[in-house]
């Protein structure tokens, strides 16, 4: 747990935090669906409340109740500043959820290219698979994804 003092906090990130029903005084404290803070504010592309949260240390490798990570919101939701800032704190890129599937894999089966071209620049594990055994170049969903994997994997 992430014991952080008020100072750490903009008042507009501790009204931000209490607006979604979140304590100032846990960032990692869950939600629905066992979503941080940091993973809300990453769905809703706040970046300015999300790089404070990171600051004052939200863990950034929490996992909600379908053991996604805020990666996986940024990359759902095109928010690519965000996408930058978690890779460049080291989040897990590699997190497989309840289901086995990457960022990279869902980024892939939604046609994404630009989220997979960014992933692929922070060297994803390309041989993962999914509970059905499948890997991401398995869910290219158009022919610039497919021929991105193809080459990634050379």
């Amino acid at each position: 747990m992430s014991q952080v003092s008020k100072q750490d906090l903009s008042e507009a990130t501790i009204q931000w935090l209490r607006g979604k029903g979140y304590s100032s005084g846990d960032l990692n404290q869950p939600g629905e669906n066992g979503d941080t803070a940091l993973m809300k504010a990453t769905r809703e592309g706040v970046y300015a409340v999300v790089k404070e949260l990171i600051d004052a240390g939200a863990d950034i490798n929490a996992r909600n109740s379908d053991c996604n990570n805020a990666l996986w919101f940024a990359c759902f939701g095109n928010h690519y500043d965000l996408i930058s800032l978690l890779l460049a704190v080291n989040i897990n890129i590699d997190n497989q959820n309840d289901n086995g599937a990457t960022v990279l894999m869902y980024a892939a089966s939604a046609g994404k290219t630009e989220v997979v071209k960014l992933l692929l620049q922070h060297h994803p594990n390309l041989d993962l698979k999914n509970l059905d055994d499948y890997k991401a170049i398995d869910f290219a969903s158009n022919v610039e994804v497919l021929r991105i994997l193809k080459n990634a994997t050379k």
